[in-house]
């Protein structure tokens, strides 16, 4: 044996390795990749190795801890690797399956040239000896914990999680709810859990006797422990029954309190669940208590009112998208919006994250659909306020029957206007928000979709085939970043078209949901929407409801962005269409009426409404008779606007809209009648009838540019009533400008209402 002061000589090798092996302290080693080297046999015991099993070369986290500290583990490697001693507490999972928590030490291993090959890792279970160091380590953890969720569900059930088995084998949290207190956390040690109707369950009314513990905690608000008359005044005789079966010997009832107001009450309380040296709380856990349940109703406030905050956004955010569509013939749609999580900044959530990602499908003229995905730059609730009003421009402009190039470039010019001042300093510039938008219009009778893309990310065209990229050809920059002074070719905005197969449909999605960030690792979008076409070619022959919860989940990883989408799936249930073109003559009008009237029949038609379709088409076909230009006038959309490419017969400007008050076109009629007329070729009109599920639409194409307008006809006017009852008649009309010409629609419905006859 070698003395003291003295130093171990080679055959005392054997002795140190076992004071190591005899050591009741848990030493652990291992290298720079965090994988295990060596443990004595305490460490065995402590972490609860299985027998037999080799864990030499496993990682630091596949001895037993816990998920939510792995994280806590991964730092302790990463601070004791830079050379820095390490401290702290984890939960971890034996090899029994029960719960300990652990207080560590780690400090950094040398090799002979001085430099970090590996760390030394000193631990023992945290509690067991009672000493006051790592009672503070556990207010420590739970800090941490409390620090690390603003969610209210995480925030109580993490507390208990720490709470039970170390320090309590029961814990309970009421809180109240107006004047009633309801049960919020029931955790019990060793998965044990009371039998039905004893103690009470989480989510109900709690009543505690008026001379209980709890009672008297809550009315003198302070921390109270409960020992010698544990079993008196309990809530009822089941109730003390089974705290004597389980045997319960000590509890501590502490008031939740924050900012003057009392939240409701934490319960801890000891029994024979679990073995324990000590079996009674004293002074210094009422103090230790009083001390958690401070933090943990500070954290319970700071939960609600961030719930509160962030329920409030959502609703803000929500209420500015669409609910649900109307029915549209020839498409099925789905969609859905998905949060981002709270903003996270140095383990805290600091914001609400709603966005300024949005989605639309707009009702056209003649069963037409405009369908829209799109997304502002940035996070909060002015990206939302952005996205609302531009959504709602959007919509005006599309209801207008613009062309998806020009509705991009008014929205281009939109958008600048909403830019805010920045921040003083900045020389009084001005942040314009940036905006992906895709527009496209379908024609579910030609599955022909023309569209726009203001840089927005290209949808995934399913087909019983593949899944693939829509074969987009234009596509430009975003709106509102324009730089000042540009090109002429960079404020225009392209269009295309393009047909799709038939029951071909389309997943639109924002760039949040392929943006997601895997834990521990960084986004990869490419790898993502591999993900997304995978999944989506799986469930491809559902509807458009599945695949839409499908694809919204396809990407794993967290939120950090806001997320769209919109599955719109195309079909021809239900449509017809029949077409003719005629003379613009006076004896042509009929044949038109004819031809509506023997294709309404034909497709089912009420007779009622099928009468009043007739006296429409004949108002409407009468019009282009009347007022159509005798030769073509060719019109080109462009970012400038709309070019024709003839000047109006007696030069200056052409008038936007023409007076449906024909009568001195009639007498001029009358009295040129002797010219020679003109050949029809020149002068013609296109009669196209449309007929959906429930409703049909007429159309009537002709080479005149002016887009008639409802005048006011005085009482011996024999003109300018025609109008008049397209819009008294019809569900909806209006017209819109053609490549050559303009086309003017209305939309009848196919059955007429049910109405109940007078009795006789």
């Amino acid at each position: 044996m070698t003395r003291w002061g003295e130093p171990f000589r080679e055959s005392d090798a054997l002795a140190t390795a076992a004071v190591v092996d005899k050591a009741q302290i848990a030493i652990v080693v291992i290298d720079r990749s965090s994988l295990l080297r060596y443990w004595n046999p305490f460490a065995r015991e402590l972490f609860g190795f299985v027998g037999g099993r080799d864990y030499v070369g496993l990682s630091l986290l596949d001895i037993g801890i816990h998920e939510s500290d792995r994280e806590h583990a991964s730092e302790l490697a990463r601070r004791v690797l830079r050379g820095e001693p390490w401290e702290g507490t984890f939960a971890v999972l034996k090899g029994d399956s029960t719960w300990i928590h652990v207080r560590a030490q780690a400090v950094p291993m040398r090799d002979e040239s001085g430099e970090i090959d590996g760390i030394t890792l000193i631990a023992r279970e945290a509690l067991r000896s009672g000493r006051v160091e790592e009672q503070y380590g556990l207010l420590e953890r739970i800090g941490s914990r409390l620090a690390g969720s603003l969610e209210f569900d995480s925030t109580v059930k993490g507390v208990a999680g720490i709470l039970v088995p170390q320090f309590a084998d029961h814990c309970f949290i009421d809180l109240y709810d107006h004047d009633r207190l309801v049960r919020q956390v029931s955790v019990h040690a060793e998965g044990w859990t009371p039998p039905p109707r004893t103690w009470f369950e989480v989510g109900d009314e709690v009543r505690y006797p008026e001379r209980h513990f709890v009672t008297q905690a809550l009315r003198r608000l302070e921390t109270i422990v409960s020992s010698d008359y544990l079993f008196e005044n309990s809530p009822s005789s089941r109730s003390d029954a089974v705290s004597r079966q389980v045997g319960v010997t000590s509890a501590i009832a502490a008031p939740l309190r924050a900012r003057g107001e009392v939240l409701g009450v934490l319960t801890l309380a000891l029994s024979g669940l679990s073995p324990r040296q000590k079996s009674t709380y004293g002074g210094f856990d009422r103090d230790l208590v009083g001390a958690i349940a401070s933090r943990v109703a500070l954290s319970i406030d700071n939960a609600r009112l961030f719930e509160e905050e962030r329920s409030t956004a959502l609703a803000f955010q929500r209420s500015l998208l669409p609910h649900h569509f109307p029915h549209l013939d020839g498409l099925t749609i789905a969609h859905r919006y998905q949060p981002a999580g709270p903003l996270q900044a140095h383990g805290y959530g600091v914001q609400t994250q709603v966005g300024g990602d949005f989605y639309d499908a707009i009702p056209l003229s003649a069963g037409r659909v405009g369908l829209v995905i799109g997304d502002v730059e940035g996070r909060g609730p002015h990206a939302a306020a952005v996205m609302g009003q531009l959504r709602a421009a959007l919509r005006a402009f599309a209801q207008a029957d613009r062309e998806p190039a020009d509705i991009l470039r008014e929205l281009d010019e939109w958008v600048r206007q909403l830019g805010q001042p920045e921040e003083e300093g900045e020389d009084g510039g001005h942040w314009i928000p940036s905006v992906s938008c895709l527009y496209m219009v379908y024609d579910a009778w030609s599955r022909e979709l023309s569209y726009a893309n203001a840089g927005h990310a290209t949808p995934l065209l399913v087909t019983s085939d593949s899944v693939d990229k829509l074969d987009l050809a234009v596509a430009d920059r975003m709106l509102g970043v324009r730089a000042k002074g540009g090109s002429a070719e960079d404020i225009v905005y392209h269009q295309a078209e393009l047909r799709l197969p038939l029951g071909a449909t389309l997943v639109m999605y924002t760039d949040g949901l392929v943006d997601r960030r895997p834990v521990g690792g960084t986004p990869d979008p490419e790898r993502a929407l591999a993900k997304l076409a995978e999944r989506v070619a799986e469930v491809a022959d559902k509807d458009v409801d599945e695949i839409a919860e499908a694809a919204v989940h396809s990407v794993p990883g967290e939120l950090d962005d806001d997320t769209a989408l919109l599955v719109v799936r195309t079909h021809s249930d239900e449509l017809a269409l029949r077409e003719g073109w005629f003379p613009s003559e006076a004896s042509t009008v009929g044949e038109a009426r004819h031809l509506a009237a023997n294709t309404f029949k034909e497709w089912g038609m009420d007779r009622d409404q099928s009468e009043l379709a007739c006296l429409l088409v004949s108002e409407i076909v009468t019009n282009v008779v009347i007022h159509a230009t005798p030769h073509p006038v060719h019109r080109e959309f462009t970012g400038n606007g709309v070019l024709d490419s003839e000047t109006p017969l007696g030069g200056g400007s052409m008038p936007d809209e023409f007076d449906e008050d024909w009568t001195d076109l009639l007498e001029e009629a009358a009295e040129e009648g002797d010219e020679p007329v003109e050949d029809p070729a020149d002068k013609e009109f296109l009669l196209r009838l449309r007929r959906g599920a429930s409703a049909v639409w007429v159309e009537v194409f002709d080479h005149d540019l002016r887009l008639p307008r409802i005048r006011s006809a005085a009482a011996d006017d024999e003109g300018g009533r025609g109008l008049y009852l397209v819009e008294q008649l019809a569900s909806r009309w209006g017209s819109r400008p053609t490549p050559d010409g303009k086309a003017v629609w209305f939309e009848m419905p196919m059955h007429g209402t049910d109405e109940e006859k007078p009795e006789e």
